[in-house]
């Protein structure tokens, strides 16, 4: 009884056991022999001498261990879960960056005095996004209950709880100015009126430049590494993005002699390029995503038509009386925005594959 009690000691288990197990669970244990325990020296000493072990584990014959892959991870469950958003969000994205530079254009231009064809526009653009930005938003969610839930928390460290927030109150502003903007072009101007105009204005320059770019904080505080790696530079990207597009959009509305829109236009071009060279310069394996691919195809096309492009055909209609070449960068630019949008968030999709990054491992 002693011999038997110490050679179920070796493999792990006592005799009473071997009685409660059926035949066809009982599994031959691997008894412990020279060469293996040879092998286990080995390892303890490369662990002691360099901090890791190099060598590969052993997986026995039969045991329930899961079996990891890249693309499975454990279990059948990735490390990084993929971004469930569907086509609704890279165009929600747009929408709001568009509108919501919009807002603070025309608000500016109002209180400047300019051309009040210029404001008139501005603020119609703003109005419309103010209405399809929630509309995406919900149809993203897929019940409009979702999105009034979300207003039942207001929380300052959320970017998806300040950026909900901060839609409604955009929604607010740019609606109110382009009611009063209605009224006074049917009614004509009054106190009331120019009331609840310069409130608009005032709500809608309040929350029209974060409503333009909390998208790039949104997806910078994920654990998706290339977002995460660019989380410095997706607000003020997300936001030179949409002034380009609501400047293209106020162009393509018969507002291509101001010269401040020109200006406008030309910088938000100029940042797009430096933006477009840092993404390309980088040595950042986290980046490969904008680079490489189908992702780094739409992204060097977003690019090109939001930098280079406008740019050139901007400084080129200084030196021409064309109006061509200015509404030529002013959807270009439009375009441009739209394809960043896309392109961000298809880059997403492809570094939630690489599940090295987040560890820090190099393999």
């Amino acid at each position: 009884m002693e011999e038997s009690r110490r050679r179920s000691l070796v493999v792990g288990r006592w005799p009473e056991d071997e009685i409660l197990m059926s035949d066809s669970a009982r599994v031959t244990p691997r008894v412990p022999d020279e060469s293996s325990e040879r092998r286990l020296f080995e390892i303890r000493r490369e662990a002691e001498a360099t901090g890791k072990v190099a060598k590969a584990g052993i997986r026995p014959s039969g045991a329930p261990f899961p079996v990891a892959s890249v693309e499975t991870g454990y279990y059948g469950i990735p490390l990084l879960k993929r971004p469930a958003w569907t086509w609704e969000i890279p165009l929600y994205f747009f929408v709001g960056g568009a509108a919501g530079a919009a807002a603070v254009v025309g608000s500016v231009a109002s209180y400047m005095g300019a051309d009040r064809k210029l404001v008139r526009d501005a603020r119609w653009i703003a109005a419309a996004g103010s209405v399809i930005s929630p509309a995406l938003l919900i149809s993203d969610l897929g019940k409009p209950s979702r999105f009034l839930n979300m207003l039942r928390v207001f929380k300052p460290q959320s970017a998806m709880s300040m950026g909900v927030w901060t839609l409604v109150g955009f929604s607010a502003g740019s609606s109110a100015a382009a009611f009063a903007q209605f009224l006074s072009d049917r009614y004509g101007s009054s106190f009331p009126v120019r009331l609840i105009e310069r409130a608009g204005d005032a709500a809608s320059l309040l929350f029209g430049l974060p409503f333009s770019n909390y998208t790039g904080v949104l997806i910078g505080a994920t654990a998706i590494p290339v977002w995460n790696e660019s989380v410095a530079d997706l607000p003020i990207h997300f936001g030179m993005s949409g002034l380009s597009a609501a400047v293209g959009l106020l162009e393509l509305m018969g507002n291509n002699k101001s010269r401040a829109l020109q200006a406008l236009g030309i910088g938000a071009a100029l940042f797009e390029c430096w933006e477009g060279f840092k993404i390309e310069t980088r040595q950042n394996a986290t980046l490969n995503p904008l680079r490489q691919g189908g992702s780094g195809l739409v992204t060097r096309a977003g690019g090109l038509l939001s930098g280079p492009v406008p740019t050139a055909l901007r400084l080129a209609s200084l030196f021409s009386s064309s109006r061509s070449l200015r509404k030529a960068a002013a959807a270009s630019a439009v375009a441009g925005s739209l394809l960043t949008r896309v392109a961000w968030i298809y880059a997403g999709h492809q570094s939630a594959k690489d599940w090295k990054i987040p560890l820090g491992m190099k393999w």
